[in-house]
């Protein structure tokens, strides 16, 4: 039988504890034109929201006007989010406004898949455990069991989905079902050493984000960081992206580099290339989980 919990005492509402006090992320693109951030600041202050913080972007050459706003109540009887959307929902439409608005405290709900590389994977929980990714790990997928008890030891469910030219279809179809049954809002590939279909890239777009080394496409196939050794590289780095139906060519989010030089020896490189993925694929997973993050055509605008 479960134990009933104690009555929770409740503060008195004060100037400095508001309702829905941690307030609303905005975030939006749009056709340029005059009088957007006039638009959306005026329904923020009509229902009694303060701007903490803008950023904005105007692409002149292409046209779209890209915004991120985080507003927070400033009255007691400041509306309650859902008021902030009816009333916002008009101006979208009236400025043909691709929009989300969300929650700053909102986590979301994320699946990794990795093979037998571990750096990024455990970078991820580390990050996620001391609270520095607010997003919610509710799942590991791998196409090998090596790294099970490591996931458990976390308290996360750990998936082993084999993958062979022959249960490929199977295998994705699987990740399908985990990714509705879970509820998943992101898939993040930390060295998930499969190319994933065409099909599952485009149910995917912008849902899946891949960390991979930036000697691509110059160094392309096995042992990349031998192959830069043998060239004499003096910077090596790391990419994450949004994957699409191009392989290792989709929209760019965080880039990482560190300069290097002839005494690197190709395990120096390895382990330096390890903390360039480590850093820009938590970077494009926080940008992504806050909201910061817009495809424009083949590239990103990040609102930092």
């Amino acid at each position: 039988m479960m134990n009933a919990s104690p009555a929770v005492q409740t503060a008195p509402l004060t100037e400095d504890r508001l309702p829905h006090s941690e307030g609303l992320v905005l975030t939006l693109s749009c056709p340029s034109t005059l009088g957007i951030i006039h638009a959306v600041s005026g329904v923020l202050v009509e229902h009694g929201y303060n701007i903490l913080e803008l950023t904005q972007f105007n692409d002149r050459p292409g046209g779209r006007f890209f915004l991120r706003v985080h507003a927070v109540p400033e009255e007691v009887e400041a509306s309650a989010p859902e008021a902030v959307r009816e009333s916002f929902a008009q101006v979208a439409q009236q400025f043909g406004m691709d929009w989300e608005l969300r929650s700053p405290t909102e986590r979301r709900r994320v699946l990794i898949m990795v093979s037998k590389f571990e750096h990024c994977l455990n970078d991820l929980l580390f990050r996620t455990k001391k609270g520095d990714l607010p997003i919610d790990i509710v799942a590991v997928v791998s196409n090998h069991p090596d790294h099970q008890r490591l996931v458990e030891w976390h308290g996360i469910p750990f998936f082993h989905v084999a993958v062979t030219p022959e249960t490929k279809e199977p295998a994705e179809s699987q990740l399908l079902e985990l990714v509705d049954r879970l509820s998943v809002d992101l898939v993040v590939l930390a060295r998930y050493m499969q190319i994933l279909s065409d099909s599952l890239a485009t149910q995917m777009e912008g849902r899946v984000i891949n960390i991979h080394h930036s000697f691509l496409p110059s160094f392309k196939g096995s042992k990349p960081y031998h192959q830069a050794f043998e060239r004499g590289v003096k910077t090596v780095g790391a990419t994450a992206h949004y994957v699409n139906s191009e392989l290792d060519e989709g929209p760019i989010i965080a880039q990482r580099v560190v300069e290097v030089d002839h005494t690197y020896t190709p395990e120096d490189l390895v382990a330096a290339g390890r903390d360039t993925e480590c850093k820009a694929l938590s970077e494009a997973v926080r940008w992504h989980a806050e909201g910061r993050v817009i495809l424009h055509g083949g590239k990103t605008v990040v609102l930092r």
